[in-house]
């Protein structure tokens, strides 16, 4: 073979994983010239105000809400592939607190809607929210509960005269909360039985208008700014029975679906943001010049890259392989959770290591990269932390 036709290595190549077809290239760089255009402008300003609503409107107008979801109520009837498209090309929004508030409307609210709710609760809440008409969110969290489910104190007690629920309790870190037009809330609507404890949780679809619903205080965080996130608080609500969501009792089992979804989707956004700052912080070590000669050329920085690239692509494997298996109809619980907790920790630790070769540059506000870090960090927390994460994997061996 002569030397002209040995195959070598094309590092400028664009890659494109097996999952992904010539559709879902196109959906990307429509998305991302939707990020560029019209949501990166904003950023800075995000930030400091939280991002607003004609960001749901406008991404129904362009069916981007509903990518994955039925053509029967609005949705353009994608694969699974579609949502991961999304919450990849969001990064390019430079707003980690907006493509969280998103992400709670399409990947964490609406699924549960349309996998167990009745006709007209699809029509009432999953239609309008897909055309971004209507917000929506997501209640698990309180105060005194967070990673333990079962523990919950927010109650929905049955109210034999009337036949409606009268819910008590208070959920906190609820994204989306101030905004929301719908909460989809979990409670206790029995604890008769404690050696069952997940048994008694049920799901309710509750409007945000209702007598009752207080939203009590903006809750100020480390990152995520863009977003809105709540404090609230349900004194004596009343629900009528078509409220209920999904099967009475059988919450725990509902929601515990709809986290492995979610899972799966932030462990693509984790690894679209480190991809994101990771490529931000090598145009800069091109630029930066210390010594004589660009700082991307010295062993040391060199090496932090090619650390860096490594477990980005790990992880990006990871997640498309494991979208592959549950687009395919399996229910990979295990390698969802890894993908989840791996992601997570490396978005983190290449933020990380993206400020330090900024140096004090990284620091400053100036360059976004310490908001990049700041953003990540939820990754470990949001939909499991870290140690839960480690929980599930470790008892899926029989531990």
């Amino acid at each position: 073979m002569a030397t002209a036709d040995v195959l070598k290595p094309d590092f400028a190549t664009q890659r494109k994983h097996f999952i992904f077809t010539d559709e879902h290239e196109q959906l990307r760089e429509s998305i991302r010239r939707f990020a560029i255009k019209e949501l990166q402008p904003h950023a800075e300003e995000w930030e400091e105000t939280t991002f607003p609503d004609w960001v749901f409107a406008r991404m129904g107008e362009l069916g981007f809400l509903g990518l994955d979801k039925p053509e029967r109520y609005g949705g353009q009837g994608g694969d699974y592939y579609s949502s991961l498209v999304l919450a990849e090309e969001l990064a390019h929004a430079h707003c980690g607190g907006l493509a969280m508030g998103i992400a709670v409307q399409t990947d964490m609210a609406l699924p549960p809607i349309l996998a167990f709710g009745t006709e007209e609760q699809k029509q009432q809440w999953a239609a309008p929210a897909i055309r971004g008409e209507r917000i929506l969110c997501l209640g698990i969290t309180e105060p005194d509960a967070g990673s333990d489910v079962a523990g919950i104190k927010t109650r929905a007690v049955r109210d034999d005269a009337t036949g409606e629920y009268v819910i008590n309790g208070s959920k906190t870190f609820i994204t989306n909360g101030h905004r929301a037009h719908a909460i989809v809330l979990v409670t206790k609507t029995d604890i008769s039985d404690p050696a069952h404890p997940h048994g008694g949780i049920t799901l309710f679809l509750v409007p945000m208008d209702l007598p009752g619903v207080i939203r009590e205080k903006k809750l100020q965080k480390l990152g995520m700014h863009a977003s809105d996130t709540a404090l609230l608080a349900f004194q004596d609500v009343r629900v009528p029975e078509s409220a209920v969501l999904g099967q009475l009792g059988k919450g725990f089992y509902h929601i515990s679906w709809e986290l492995q979804g979610e899972r799966l989707i932030g462990a693509a956004g984790a690894v679209a943001g480190a991809q994101h700052v990771f490529d931000r912080t090598l145009q800069y070590a091109k630029e930066r010049t210390a010594f004589g000669r660009e700082i991307g050329h010295f062993q040391v920085i060199r090496h932090k890259f090619a650390e860096m690239a490594t477990k980005i692509e790990t992880a990006r494997q990871m997640v498309y392989t494991t979208a592959w298996r549950f687009q395919n109809g399996e229910y990979p619980v295990r390698e969802i959770t890894m993908a989840k907790l791996y992601a997570a920790r490396i978005a983190v630790e290449v933020a990380d290591e993206c400020i330090q070769i900024h140096g004090g540059n990284g620091y400053m506000k100036e360059y976004g990269i310490e908001r990049s870090w700041r953003d990540l960090r939820l990754n470990r927390i949001g939909a499991g932390t870290d140690e839960i994460m480690l929980e599930v994997i470790g008892r899926s061996y029989g531990l």
